[in-house]
């Protein structure tokens, strides 16, 4: 293991620089050809630093230099929005030397089959929740390359526990059958047990899968607030990940005392629709209180999904068991977009005789989704030029909360045992 971190300093450039430097003078990296993982605009790291250290190290040591967004199934970035993630400028993909390409996630031809997991694999790691075989396929492009190496951050995550490395594979540059499965297995799981907890069912699935790669791979985990970097870590993909899983605990949660009646998630302009924008949820979905309201505060979200939209028009944001006590309806829908739905939704319950829904809390979106579309969807509207934030500011003790820059710190009860008996699965 190269690297350090601790959630009481921040690492300078300078020093994200030696780590930079020591783990790549120590990887047999001479005349390759190198790919680098890296992850889109909706992530918070320092990027265009970190593009400039391997252009620094490597340009002179390596054949070629390039990278690969872990896009997952997020939009494609465009020139612009690439030149603002690594700092340099972009044209038709390329910066200087290098390429830099979208992962293609709706095109099966950019695709390899490189192995399956099998149903009773899956049935083991899964502790039953889950048993049939999953294929697992990636871009194909790393096949054109002698080493990959992964550069990204790590923060408690709604699927996998924590996100960061072999994450970027699965679902960052995978096959739909992967993505959908592991998010419904996480969605079973339910965001409320699995956020922030260490290594999860998922976590196992995902390093199952990247066992099939057949070409060393390397990973830089970072450890980011908005404060800077606390710390930076280089190994293979699991110890990497592990050490920055461990640091992230430490600098990603806030635990508070008691819950809270209503939360205003704020959201930052990297997220610009409610798919990304959902995490507003995600991390403060732990300390609302039963009935109470998270209101995801984006008045420059104009759109529920780029990618899968028109799915959740049909489908609507509901709990967990809605789907699964309805499973024969809902299970031809693709996986991951039904698992963002309870996500968002978080944990309720389902009477299929009555056919009646209980959410245990409210959503509401105070964006540019207009009120028509919040009511197809099941989710509360709320105006959001009416909203002046300061006058929701300090009145934690009459339980309101503001977050100012949500989605990237979850927030915990101190007191473990104060857990939602709608949370348990039936």
């Amino acid at each position: 293991m190269i690297g350090r971190g601790d959630p009481q300093i921040i690492l300078s450039n300078a020093e994200i620089g030696e780590i930079v430097q020591s783990a790549l003078a120590n990887t047999d990296l001479d005349n390759k050809r190198v790919l680098v993982l890296i992850p889109d605009g909706t992530r918070t790291m320092p990027m265009p630093l970190m593009f400039d250290l391997f252009e620094k190290y490597l340009t002179n040591r390596v054949s070629q230099l390039d990278y690969l967004v872990a896009l997952g199934t997020h939009q494609p970035m465009t020139d612009d929005q690439l030149s603002h993630l690594v700092g340099r400028n972009v044209v038709q993909g390329k910066a200087g030397s290098s390429m830099i390409y979208n992962h293609q996630w709706d095109d099966p031809s950019t695709f390899a089959q490189i192995g399956t997991i099998s149903a009773a694999e899956i049935h083991r790691i899964s502790n039953g929740m889950m048993e049939e075989d999953v294929p697992v396929r990636l871009n194909k492009l790393i096949l054109d390359y002698d080493h990959l190496i992964i550069c990204g951050p790590v923060f408690p995550h709604e699927v996998v526990g924590f996100s960061g490395g072999n994450k970027y594979f699965f679902p960052g540059i995978a096959g739909s059958e992967i993505i959908n499965f592991t998010h419904w297995l996480g969605a079973i799981i339910t965001n409320y047990e699995i956020i922030g907890t260490g290594y999860t069912p998922v976590r196992a699935i995902i390093d199952k899968a990247a066992s099939f790669i057949d070409r060393p791979v390397t990973c830089f985990c970072l450890v980011v607030s908005h404060s800077g970097t606390s710390g930076l870590f280089y190994d293979n993909a699991q110890e990497a990940w592990k050490a920055a899983a461990e640091l992230s605990a430490k600098t990603h949660i806030v635990y508070v005392d008691q819950p809270y009646q209503k939360v205003i998630s704020v959201m930052p302009s990297l997220y610009d629709d409610l798919w990304t924008a959902a995490k507003g949820m995600y991390k403060m979905e732990p300390v609302v209180a039963d009935g109470g309201e998270v209101i995801i505060f984006a008045p420059h979200i104009n759109e529920v999904s780029y990618t899968h939209g028109k799915i959740l028009d049909e489908v609507g944001y509901h709990c967990r068991d809605f789907f699964l006590k309805q499973w024969d309806h809902y299970k031809h829908y693709p996986w991951g977009v039904l698992a963002h739905s309870t996500h968002l939704c978080g944990v309720g319950k389902f009477d299929r005789e009555t056919k009646s829904e209980t959410k245990r809390i409210k959503v509401t979106l105070a964006t540019g989704i207009p009120e028509e579309r919040c009511n197809i969807l099941g989710l509360g509207y709320l105006n959001p030029s009416i909203i002046n934030l300061n006058d929701w500011l300090n009145k934690e003790d009459e339980g309101i909360l503001v977050v100012p820059r949500a989605g990237e710190m979850l927030y915990r009860l101190k007191n473990a045992k104060i857990i939602n008996k709608l949370s348990e699965r039936e």
